[in-house]
């Protein structure tokens, strides 16, 4: 395991400590959420944490959550209690870019309702303002999708369809994605009111005002962020 590796762990295990028995637990979906997953199950194993049920925001990491022994339910309308991921940039306020995973949509509809989200992330996905490094994902209806990017371009030129190889990558509900460059200067809010309600968009990789804290590994070791 490389040393960056090793600190994403270690944010992992830092977020996973705030976890209590008896809680419905959002598990994120990517490199470093999958660290979590498995400490969940190995504390679970261990005795350390006895009833937790989490909520799985891909098909993936729900494989992983049942292959560690974490049990896994659908999503329905009560509150979870925690929900911990991964972002692809975190902005001084933590407001946040992901998606690139491919999984924005479960996310957003899982995370919404956590009441509190921790964000792990290592040191490269601090950013001093969205879409600095990254593009920011737009899930779309596979209905009319040529029609659906044109409407997108007219204001956010800069972009392309996602691909899976020579195939258009295909989300776990079926859709695709649109990957869109940022302008530089931009209000968050209302570029993902503007967003959203472009026909045929579903939902924007947009997480604004949910994060309440983040663990980030850097060389120096882990440093805890809040909002």
């Amino acid at each position: 395991m490389s040393d960056l590796e090793a600190l994403k762990k270690e944010a992992a295990l830092r977020a996973v400590a705030l976890v209590e028995s008896g809680q419905r637990v959002g598990l994120g979906t990517g490199s470093t959420a999958k660290y979590a997953i498995e400490e969940l199950g190995r504390r679970l194993q261990a005795g350390e944490l006895t009833g937790i049920v989490g909520v799985a925001t891909s098909n993936a990491s729900a494989e992983l959550a049942r292959q560690v022994g974490v049990p896994v339910e659908d999503l329905d309308p009560r509150p979870l209690d925690i929900a911990i991921d991964g972002a692809d940039e975190i902005a001084p306020n933590l407001d946040l870019v992901k998606g690139l995973g491919g999984a924005l949509l479960r996310e957003k509809l899982t995370e919404v309702q956590a009441r509190h989200l921790i964000i792990i992330a290592d040191h490269t996905k601090l950013v001093g303002r969205l879409g600095e490094k990254a593009p920011l994902p737009i899930e779309i209806a596979q209905f009319g999708f040529l029609s659906t990017v044109e409407r997108l371009r007219a204001f956010l030129p800069g972009g392309r369809l996602r691909m899976d190889g020579a195939h258009n990558f295909v989300t776990d509900n079926g859709n695709f994605i649109y990957d869109a460059q940022l302008p530089e200067q931009f209000e968050a809010a209302a570029l993902e009111r503007r967003i959203k309600g472009t026909l045929g968009v579903v939902d924007t990789g947009l997480f604004l005002g949910m994060a309440e804290r983040a663990f980030v590994a850097a060389p120096d070791g882990v440093q805890e962020l809040t909002r």
